[in-house]
């Protein structure tokens, strides 16, 4: 059995491109993120996260300081923070089929908080960390 880590996050300021709703979820995901990233100048250095908000898909990228706020290409959102059991997937690109089925496992905690939003967070290529608010 994995073991799932507690961890606090803080609230996380974004840009983000939402999926066609009309589409299930995973379907939404890759089509947001080639969007996104098609206007960053560079993915290095960025924090990439997928939050899905009543139905619909949210591909985010972290703002950096030197982000002109006054000038993005998408818009943007706050990702609440708080407490969160996070579950690590390794190879995450080869294995894009265990995201939705972990998370669905996760959200069966006890501890589970319904009334905020799931996170994938996309830490590198290699690594992926899907947390579940928690009480």
């Amino acid at each position: 059995m994995m073991s799932d880590s507690i961890v606090v996050i803080q609230d996380i300021p974004v840009m983000f491109v939402a999926g066609d709703r009309a589409n299930p979820i995973s379907e939404q995901a890759p089509s947001a993120f080639a969007e996104l990233e098609a206007k960053l100048e560079t993915l290095k250095g960025r924090h990439f996260y997928g939050v899905i908000v009543d139905g619909e898909y949210r591909a985010c990228v972290g703002l950096r300081p030197q982000d002109d706020r006054h000038n993005l290409p998408y818009r943007t959102w706050v990702i609440p923070g708080g407490k969160f059991a996070r579950r690590k997937l390794t190879s995450w690109e080869r294995h894009r089929d265990q995201i939705g089925p972990t998370m669905l496992k996760l959200r069966e905690r006890g501890d589970f908080d319904k009334s905020r939003h799931c996170i994938e967070y996309y830490r590198s290529q290699r690594e992926l960390l899907l947390m579940v608010p928690i009480q």
